[in-house]
């Protein structure tokens, strides 16, 4: 059961890493004209953050997610490298 719970573990940290570094070469593609269909993406969640505000403390919440081209594709090669290893 240990050896499973550390795949799904290892699992995220492929994809992570597959939708971080494939979101900077988007990023980096746009720059280029023949790759810039590689930065066309997405953008959603909460445009302006939820502020909770207690008096003596205040907690801000927000979340955005911005997914492209780049970021699909570096998914796809986390999951192929995961399932060579």
């Amino acid at each position: 059961m240990a050896t499973r719970d550390k795949n799904i573990w290892i699992l995220l940290i492929f994809i992570l890493s597959g939708v971080v570094l494939g979101g900077l070469l988007g990023e980096l593609a746009a720059r280029v004209d023949f790759l810039s269909w590689l930065a066309y993406g997405q953008e959603f969640g909460l445009q302006d953050p939820i502020v909770l505000d207690l008096s003596i403390l205040k907690i801000t919440f927000g979340l955005m997610i911005k997914i492209n081209v780049a970021s699909i594709v570096g998914i796809a090669l986390a999951i192929l490298l995961y399932r060579k290893f």
